[in-house]
């Protein structure tokens, strides 16, 4: 009911004044009719006394308050630098190299395989330039992945987030059941065989595209081979050795 009492006086208060088409007279909004004239001499209606000033902050002089900062400059403070020093401060004891950073990447593997949802253990083989994470368990086959590519991408992600200093970095080696060993064994038996087809034939041998890694195997393997030299062509995943053989003097056939 009050709602509605509310809404018929609004609506009574916007009516305009218009003729009355039965007796020709005119109705005025009462919201609108004019005020009595005031008498000469009376005093004029009060009006709203005006609020008082604001007092000033105990405590502090007119100097004080004259050299005080601006609305909104109290947030251009020494926070933020506080906040980013607080910050990589946090970061440094996170991933700081040192002690323990064999452990550090076990864990991390682990981690890494629980999300895969792999039956799995993570064995530790640790030097002094290298860690070595062996994965064993019944889904070791697939940690190892299609030629290898699961373990190149862990390795990978792995070497980027612990070795993010360059004081006492160690390199970190993820393989699975001599998986590493006995895969760069065959790519050091087919590159030799490769390069002596060249030197015999006399002509380059292209060999099909593969990771950086197994280039790298290869280059070493054929550095010191007599008669070849090797070159890296393609691009990404494309990328692929050509072994050349070489004539009398050294210059390429």
């Amino acid at each position: 009911m009050r709602s509605w009492t509310g809404s018929r006086r609004r609506t009574k208060a916007r009516t305009k004044a218009s003729p009355n088409p039965r007796t020709g007279t005119t109705t005025t909004n009462p919201a609108k009719r004019p005020q009595p004239a005031r008498r000469a001499g009376a005093p004029p209606p009060p009006c709203a006394a005006a609020a008082p000033p604001r007092p000033a902050r105990r405590g502090r002089s007119v100097d004080e308050r004259k050299n005080e900062p601006q609305d909104g400059a109290l947030f251009v403070t020494e926070a933020p630098a506080k906040d980013a020093a607080r910050r990589k401060k946090a970061d440094d004891q996170r991933g700081a190299p040192g002690d323990g950073k064999a452990e550090e990447s076990a864990e991390l593997l682990d981690e890494i395989l629980d999300l895969m949802d792999l039956d799995v253990d993570v064995d530790i083989r640790d030097d002094d330039e290298k860690v070595v994470l062996d994965v064993t368990g019944p889904d070791a086959g697939r940690v190892i992945g299609k030629k290898g590519q699961t373990l190149d991408a862990l390795q990978f992600l792995l070497n980027k987030i612990l070795n993010r200093f360059p004081e006492g970095r160690r390199h970190i080696i993820v393989d699975s059941g001599d998986y590493r060993e006995r895969h760069d064994r065959g790519l050091v038996t087919m590159a030799k065989r490769e390069a002596k087809k060249a030197v015999s034939e006399g002509r380059v041998k292209t060999l099909q595209p593969m990771s950086a890694r197994d280039r790298r195997v290869i280059h070493l393997a054929l550095a010191k081979f007599e008669g070849v030299e090797t070159l890296s062509q393609g691009q990404g995943t494309q990328r692929r050795i050509q072994i050349i053989p070489q004539r009398a003097g050294g210059r390429r056939r």
